[in-house]
């Protein structure tokens, strides 16, 4: 059978799904493409097993077939071509022809009916929401999410679904994010735990604009729809720890600061810390922050100092510099609120600008301090 596709289309629907393939599969088919045409319509599927997605585009096409297509030779081939039509030609054995204007390439396929069967939702609950909106809050949060896998569930993000909101949650033992979504109309409150990869690459496919994301779940899967694109995964069947007994109360030593300020000032200050801890100091004398860091082991030490507002009593804590640096670059705001309550407790992070259906709080745990300066 023959179809005819337009290249930068084709490379552009194919790079929408490529990311689901695992490089060294135990099953090598996992490696292709699963191509289905029905009447006009390609629809392009790749998995895991785990999670898989599938897009689907217009083409011109002689007779339905299913077809498992070589990714990686694929996609290389596409785009080292020029924009322009390619014409595929599958013979019964599935071998595959692609002819251009100039050239002739051919590659193996395999059955398309040999590729494992991309789930389908049952039972499932279903709500929608804003692209720009789920977009923002799992690009927030994801960077919390652990890889300890002794600790299955903090290696996902955490949905926590209200009538009127979800609640986003992440976190490695050592930061945490809660981001909350508000104004939305969830008929049956739940919750599920999506896996760091499957929220990356639907991070990697969402619109920045308000398109609606039709999202259904049950206990087993999660399935996001959008535009031309459908993602759906397994859920990580583990009971989430129990975040909000960790976000301390009674933080009466408050922070506000301008956070690129901020952010340059630990770049620098990290450079001089001790490359297993990174451990950096923060002293703060009525309107004064000082940010200081040392390397005993090579005679490295840094010290800067800031202004800011601050409101409660002087205080010295530590913190690891790359956490607040993921934590500051992964804030939006002109300015953030750090508050605090003693050296040995968690500090809480926050814009100082909020929407008023959007809200983030970042949690960082505190390092003990070595004496020095």
């Amino acid at each position: 059978m023959k179809f005819t596709a337009p290249s930068s289309d084709l490379l552009k629907h194919l790079q929408a799904v490529q990311g689901v393939i695992n490089t060294n599969s135990v099953l090598p088919i996992l490696e292709n493409f699963l191509f289905v045409i029905q009447g006009s319509t390609l629809s392009i599927s790749t998995t895991d097993l785990h999670t898989s997605m599938t897009t689907s585009m217009t083409i011109e096409s002689n007779e339905d077939i299913r077809v498992a297509v070589p990714s990686k030779m694929l996609i290389e081939t596409i785009k080292a071509l020029p924009p322009q039509p390619l014409m595929f030609d599958i013979s019964e054995s599935f071998g595959i022809e692609i002819k251009t204007a100039n050239g002739l390439y051919k590659l193996n396929g395999e059955n398309g009916d040999d590729f494992p069967r991309i789930p389908e939702m049952d039972q499932a609950d279903t709500l929608n929401m804003p692209s720009n909106n789920l977009l923002n809050a799992i690009s927030t949060c994801v960077f919390a999410a652990g890889n300890d896998e002794m600790r299955l569930a903090m290696t996902g993000v955490f949905f926590e679904l209200h009538p009127d909101s979800i609640s986003f949650v992440a976190t490695d033992a050592h930061k945490l994010v809660l981001h909350k979504c508000k104004g939305l109309t969830i008929s049956t409150p739940g919750s599920f735990i999506i896996p760091k990869k499957a929220i990356n690459l639907l991070k990697s496919v969402l619109p920045d604009n308000d398109t609606l994301v039709n999202v259904e779940y049950n206990t087993v899967n999660v399935f996001f729809s959008f535009n031309n694109i459908n993602l759906i995964c397994r859920l990580i069947d583990q009971k989430y720890p129990d975040y909000k007994a960790v976000i301390p109360t009674g933080n009466d030593n408050v922070l506000t600061i301008n956070r690129a300020e901020l952010l340059n000032s630990l770049k620098r200050i990290s450079i001089y810390s001790n490359k297993t801890t990174y451990q950096i100091r923060m002293k703060i004398n009525g309107s004064l922050l000082q940010l200081s860091a040392e390397d005993l082991d090579f005679s490295n030490q840094a010290v800067e100092r800031l202004d800011c507002d601050y409101a409660g009593e002087d205080i010295e804590i530590g913190f690891n510099a790359r956490f607040l640096l993921e934590m500051l670059n992964n804030l939006h705001s002109t300015d953030v609120k750090f508050e605090m309550s003693m050296p040995s407790r968690p500090g809480l992070m926050s814009p100082t600008e909020q929407d008023g259906n959007e809200n983030t709080l970042m949690l960082i745990m505190p390092v003990m301090l070595n004496n020095y300066l």
